[in-house]
């Protein structure tokens, strides 16, 4: 059965008159003819009754046209539905991004380009970047805000800021009285890390190996307010960027001197994928955003 006798069928069931039909479809009757009799074979019934030159659908042929119009009528929805998804001015950007973006830098820029383009409608996934990575391997996201990548070939990834690192200790810790601290100063301290799997994991691993040691974690978390709510209440220490979500009348932020603290914030999409021309947009439209903007 091919899609072309499906269609036939149709317009010869509406007209029940197979010449109409072959004007309206631009074939010869023979063609027609040929192409109805091959459906009726692959189906194994007669789906029209025939006397001479008249033909008129029968019960078979009314039973399967209920089918035929409604599998007709979800490809045509399918069709527009992936017409509005690639359309630049109302589809659909799938965006997968880290936990620690979702407070601010993410919402604003979501919000920003939905000003200038208010039918655009964004897919959004909150992730640790281990799994935005495999997201964009599977092809399950379009594109992703996440920390620097390496290793990945099939990724394409452009940095769009840096943000520093500060190490956050209680209030009450004494090195609460410092405004800036080497980080080897807290080699002994109990420290409030990230899971395995997140950036900011990976981050703070390496910042503390070129530091001459390894953090002693004494526990593992995955938002950036759980660990700061964890600082605040002397459990231990940890490195995080400047954000709404620290309470700093419960900790205090210290400029790192040595090493130099900073993660860098880019934009990801797989090189081999394809992107939809609103997708596209929103990856040009946030490599031209300038931070002041954000």
């Amino acid at each position: 059965m091919e899609w072309h006798q499906i269609q036939y069928f149709q317009v010869v069931a509406k007209t029940q008159h197979i010449t109409r039909a072959a004007e309206q479809l631009s074939i010869s009757q023979p063609a027609l003819s040929r192409a109805i009799s091959k459906l009726e074979d692959d189906l194994g019934v007669q789906l029209f009754d025939r006397k001479g030159r008249n033909i008129k659908l029968n019960q078979y042929g009314k039973m399967f046209l209920n089918r035929v119009e409604r599998s007709i009528n979800e490809i045509e929805i399918g069709k527009q539905e992936i017409r509005d998804a690639i359309h630049p001015d109302h589809g659909t950007v799938s965006l997968a991004f880290l936990h620690s973006l979702g407070i601010s830098f993410v919402p604003e820029i979501v919000s920003s380009f939905q000003n200038k383009f208010p039918d655009v409608k964004f897919c959004l996934n909150q992730a640790a970047t281990q799994n935005v990575l495999e997201q964009i391997q599977m092809g399950e996201i379009d594109v992703a805000l996440i920390s620097d990548i390496q290793n990945f070939k099939e990724i394409i990834w452009k940095p769009l800021l840096t943000e520093e690192l500060f190490l956050i200790v209680s209030i009450q810790h004494p090195l609460a009285k410092f405004d800036e601290v080497d980080l080897n100063e807290i080699s002994e301290e109990p420290f409030i890390a990230f899971k395995n799997g997140y950036g900011m994991r990976t981050i703070i691993d390496n910042l503390c190996d070129q530091a001459g040691f390894s953090p002693k974690v004494v526990f593992e978390g995955e938002e950036i307010g759980t660990v700061a709510g964890l600082v605040a209440a002397k459990l231990g220490v940890s490195l995080v960027p400047d954000m709404k979500v620290l309470d700093k009348a419960k900790v205090k932020l210290l400029r790192i001197k040595n090493p130099k603290c900073s993660r860098v914030i880019g934009i990801a999409w797989r090189q081999d994928r394809y992107l939809s021309p609103v997708t596209k947009r929103f990856i040009q439209y946030v490599e031209n955003l300038s931070i002041k903007e954000m």
